[in-house]
């Protein structure tokens, strides 16, 4: 049997319909979720953001990450949150007044 390749969004279609459905079936059985859905932490930006707003002057990059870990037990990768702040100086949200320094506009 020669078997076609089904494209990728017809697959992903399909299961949320199938998750859709027996969601309904669940309700309607009167269990409604098994299980509780886990709540959400926070995400690295939210949590850079707020050390720039906690904070009088501008931050380094690495003072963000120092902070970020003592704070929050959280490891941020120095490339990744430069590439993130580098898009929300971009976007108007952000200043760099210093290379790798930052602040809220």
């Amino acid at each position: 049997m020669d078997e076609k390749k089904v494209p990728e969004e017809v697959l992903f279609l399909h299961e949320e319909l199938l998750k859709a459905q027996l969601q309904v079936i669940r309700r309607l059985r009167g269990r409604g979720e098994e299980r509780p859905r886990a709540q959400k932490g926070r995400s690295n930006m939210s949590v850079v953001i707020d050390l720039l707003k906690s904070s009088k002057k501008p931050l380094h990059v690495s003072e963000i990450i120092r902070q970020a870990r003592e704070r929050y037990g959280l490891s941020l990768d120095r490339e990744s949150l430069v590439s993130a702040l580098v898009k929300k100086v971009k976007a108007g949200s952000v200043v760099r007044p210093a290379p790798n320094t930052f602040k809220l506009s």
